[in-house]
């Protein structure tokens, strides 16, 4: 794609593109490192901010692609899911999963799959925007893309 793009955001392009999903990533002048950064810069809601989080799962990572309005509650979720505790993951366990700084997560990309679960929440809106491999790049997408290119599951991440 475009040869402007940092490296871990042209491995997320290569995605996309495989997945045929249409999504073209959007570098931002400022950081979206957090999801009111990414509204504000993108000038949408932040509940359509699709949050990457990663946490730490029956000794494996876990994807959580969820709303940037409300947050995981992981005794919820794990109870959800009917596995044992979820504990968010550190700063070197997310580079480590998925080979991207805790900010620019995305959904894809990563060095191997991840298990994923997308917050039902999401479906709510029209357009979704998330993280591209680095804090400064987004890309667009709908529910039902993030749910086919992630393979994850939908689930509610909080009562």
């Amino acid at each position: 794609m475009t040869p402007t793009l940092p490296t871990r955001s042209q491995a997320v392009a290569d995605a996309l593109a495989a997945a045929g999903l249409p999504g073209e990533i959007q570098v931002l002048p400022d950081s979206a490192r957090t999801a009111a950064e990414a509204a504000d810069a993108l000038g949408c809601e932040v509940g359509a901010i699709a949050n990457s989080l990663v946490f730490s799962c029956d000794g494996a990572p876990l994807l959580v692609m969820t709303s940037g309005a409300h947050r995981v509650d992981t005794a919820y979720l794990a109870e959800r899911l009917g596995t044992g505790p979820i504990v968010r993951a550190s700063a070197a366990e997310v580079r480590e999963a998925t080979g991207q700084a805790i900010g620019g997560v995305a959904p894809v990309g990563h060095p191997a799959p991840l298990r994923t679960v997308v917050d039902v929440a999401l479906a709510g809106y029209e357009l979704l925007w998330a993280a591209a491999g680095h804090p400064h790049t987004v890309v667009p997408m709908t529910y039902d893309e993030l749910l086919r290119l992630t393979g994850g599951t939908p689930s509610a991440v909080a009562p």
